[in-house]
């Protein structure tokens, strides 16, 4: 595992998971991914359990199966978004185009394309030759983060195809680019603002990935055989689907939150009321009515406690950034 930083035992799982804005998210499929060497090794095969007929694929592969089992239930997607993995894979990418699902996949520097006048460019060559003014960069929000709004400056560039455009984002204060290829389907207009947004959806999906691990055990289970991890991953998926469901719909009457700051100099509200109800909150409230080791009470005590504190942090942390100055990068 290359996380390992060399050759360990490890799990390598594909998920797609299912992210509404203002909603929630929550992880809706799963399928591991077996490298070929374990495959084609009868002993390992033979010791973890590999169905006879599993043929090596490579990790976009599991991608489109996910992706046409989700089509199936009647999942609809807005967009479909990766990282640089997927990205890179022309099945997956191909894959959505013939369903004319719009997508917005992370690529790296490197990734070639064609641009309006036919020239054939890397992104980072792209983002150099076409993006050099200030004035070409737009400020926006990629979403809610843990202490607000995650704030980028972004630009696009036009391709040869009139479906296909190049979404960079630049942060702030280091200047790092990041690139993402674009997909909508003809006649369906999209602004810039809507594709931001799809390319903001890494945030929510890391999140989800760190409640299943840190609150339900993705990653903890001492299963080694195929079918027993998979069962496990369910197991997992379905007990935070339920806590993501109760987040949801408690989301509105739990958020006392004020109005955020117009200013950098504004002072701070007298009540900071408490961010809702979140997957981890709700988590341990069950932990608490179910395991009896502390009183529902003081549960509930530290509950308010730590979503008044943050809803407390994310305004001051919303005004800092309003003295910011965004021009400040070229």
């Amino acid at each position: 595992m290359g996380c390992a930083g060399g050759i360990d035992n490890g799990i390598n799982t594909v998920h797609l998971a299912y992210v509404r804005a203002g909603v929630g998210h929550a992880l809706i499929g799963a399928r591991q991914w077996i490298p070929a060497e374990q495959i084609s090794d009868p002993v390992t095969a033979i010791t973890t359990a590999l169905p006879q007929e599993l043929a090596f694929a490579t990790k976009g592969e599991p991608a489109i199966g996910l992706l046409r089992d989700a089509y199936a239930d009647g999942v609809r997607l807005d967009f479909v978004a990766g990282d640089e993995v997927y990205g890179a894979c022309t099945k997956l990418r191909a894959f959505p185009e013939e369903h004319g699902q719009a997508y917005v996949l992370r690529v790296r520097a490197a990734f070639a394309l064609t641009l309006g006048g036919g020239s054939y460019r890397t992104c980072e060559q792209a983002a150099a030759r076409h993006l050099k003014h200030k004035r070409v960069w737009t400020v926006r929000s990629a979403g809610d983060g843990s202490k607000g709004e995650r704030t980028y400056l972004w630009a696009w560039i036009a391709t040869a195809g009139p479906a296909h455009h190049l979404l960079v984002r630049k942060h702030r204060t280091t200047g790092e680019l990041a690139f993402h290829y674009c997909f909508v389907p003809e006649g369906l207009p999209v602004p810039l603002p809507r594709l931001i947004a799809a390319a903001g959806l890494r945030w929510p999906v890391e999140e989800t990935f760190e409640f299943g691990k840190d609150l339900f055990g993705l990653d903890q289970s001492q299963v080694r055989l195929y079918e027993a991890i998979l069962r496990h991953t369910v197991l997992v998926m379905a007990a935070l689907a339920i806590c993501a469901a109760s987040a949801a719909a408690a989301r509105r009457r739990t958020d006392t939150q004020p109005p955020p700051p117009t200013g950098p100099d504004q002072r701070p509200p007298t009540d900071p009321g408490m961010i809702p109800l979140t997957i981890a909150e709700i988590k341990r409230l069950l932990n608490a009515a179910t395991t009896r080791t502390t009183s529902l009470e003081h549960a509930a005590h530290w509950s308010v406690w730590r979503r008044r504190h943050q809803a407390r942090a994310r305004w001051f942390h919303r005004r800092a950034r309003l003295t910011t100055a965004y021009y400040q990068l070229s």
